[in-house]
């Protein structure tokens, strides 16, 4: 009996040990790496900001009126600094690309000189304020990171001169020329990129760093003689057709971020 019983315990140890073996060892399975993030770029926004500018214009003499040119063409030029406010709206398609409207405005002290070669005068002349409307279209390099180019309608509002020469009595003004507005067009591009592209946990908000270049018709500046010199009109106009550049850096806030970016889960 002793010897069925241990024959038995043997032939089910023998079993169980060969069904292990069939099973063999569980598979692996690697969990899945996480989604990147997904970022929304449709919807409105606002920024501020600041930069420096320049500019530099054609200018010439002619009698006024009549318009005959007494002098060729000479550049006249300007710098300075200026802040910046504004809005728009984005539309992401495509997977990668952003299209959009915006409104901008600027204000500073961009100021430079314009030359009277026939009286031998100088004057100062300073861009105001300038505004635009217009398009951009970018391309997503990362997702979190837009570079674009933009063109559209700008107009300006320039300051009149005093002009006055070296000989004056007193230093004063030989003539003025008044203030006007120019309009024109612009193009230009830049980057955006959100802040958490630089560690900073600060969902909806931006930056971006924009050059622009900005073209305007040329205008007529008739001068009128200060009272000092006895009134009345010089009999002469200078033109100024100007061209503006500028580079800032503005913080935008995009009001769809709502947050940290979507991320898919395991």
């Amino acid at each position: 009996m002793k010897k069925v019983l241990l024959a038995l315990t043997a032939l089910a140890a023998f079993t169980g040990s060969a069904s292990a073996a069939d099973l063999g060892a569980r598979p692996y399975a690697k969990a899945p790496a996480p989604a990147a993030a997904v970022y929304n770029w449709t919807g409105f926004y606002i920024f501020g900001g600041g930069g420096g500018g320049l500019w530099s214009a054609d200018s010439n003499v002619n009698t006024f009126p009549g318009g005959v040119a007494i002098t060729r063409d000479q550049r006249n030029g300007g710098s300075g600094w200026f802040g910046t406010v504004g809005g728009g709206y984005d539309w992401q398609f495509g997977g990668r690309w952003v299209a959009g409207i915006f409104g901008d405005a600027q204000f500073g002290d961009i100021r430079g000189s314009l030359t009277d070669p026939l009286f031998g005068t100088e004057g100062r002349m300073k861009l105001e304020t300038s505004y635009a409307a217009g398009v951009r279209l970018g391309y997503l390099v990362a997702p979190n990171v837009l570079s674009y180019v933009n063109a559209g309608y700008t107009g300006s509002e320039w300051s009149g001169t005093t002009h006055s020469t070296l000989f004056a009595p007193g230093g004063a003004g030989f003539y003025t020329t008044p203030s006007f507005d120019r309009n024109g067009w612009f193009i230009g591009g830049g980057v955006e990129n959100n802040l958490d592209f630089f560690g900073i946990a600060a969902p909806g908000w931006f930056m971006k760093t924009e050059y622009r270049s900005a073209f305007y018709d040329r205008v007529t500046l008739p001068g009128t003689v200060t009272p000092a010199f006895g009134g009345g009109p010089t009999g002469t106009a200078i033109t100024f057709k100007p061209w503006t550049q500028t580079i800032s850096t503005s913080l935008v806030y995009r009001f769809n971020w709502g947050g940290a970016p979507v991320q898919a889960k395991y």
